[in-house]
């Protein structure tokens, strides 16, 4: 696993967890980050806008993915959009219109954009159980959710390999 994070070039430090900034739901709900939580299981927070196609093409990507993960897995996906005040109103709409079965927030001050680092979009953060980011990338590029999946996989599932003595 540490090999794994290392070669992540993680923005924040290792090993870090959201910060304790609010996000608004899509229904209006106040929520702090540091309390986003999936019982044990990891979560994928991936920042993306209305108005970037490539963050709508990995998102739709991940909607059709969801719940055969969700099976393997156990990971839940938090999409939390970086919208402003001019494009905000056309979250919602948006997210009811293309059914997305996973949850979605509104960064409304970019406060956890601002606390993650997060300069471009699409940009996902990957949390282990006890809620430390492991892993993030930045962009992309159709097939990159293949990579994703075998990060995934490695962290929920237990290392099978027999134990080597030094």
């Amino acid at each position: 696993m540490k090999y794994l994070l290392a070669s992540a070039g993680l923005a924040l430090s290792l090993w870090a967890q959201l910060p304790a900034v609010f996000l608004t739901s899509i229904d209006g709900r106040t929520v702090r980050a540091d309390t986003l939580h999936n019982d044990g299981k990891p979560i994928l927070l991936n920042f993306w806008a209305t108005w970037c196609k490539p963050c709508l093409l990995e998102l739709s990507t991940l909607h059709q993915l969801y719940p055969q993960w969700q099976t393997e897995t156990g990971v839940k996906i938090i999409a939390v959009s970086i919208d402003d005040a001019r494009t905000r109103a056309k979250v919602a709409p948006l997210v009811r219109a293309r059914a997305w079965r996973f949850e979605v927030y509104i960064d409304s001050n970019s406060e956890l954009r601002r606390a993650m680092n997060v300069t471009d979009i699409p940009h996902a953060f990957l949390l282990d159980g006890s809620g430390r980011i492991v892993w993030q990338r930045q962009a992309y590029t159709p097939g990159d959710e293949e990579s994703l999946y075998a990060v995934l996989k490695r962290l929920t599932q237990p290392d099978k390999s027999p134990e080597r003595t030094p």
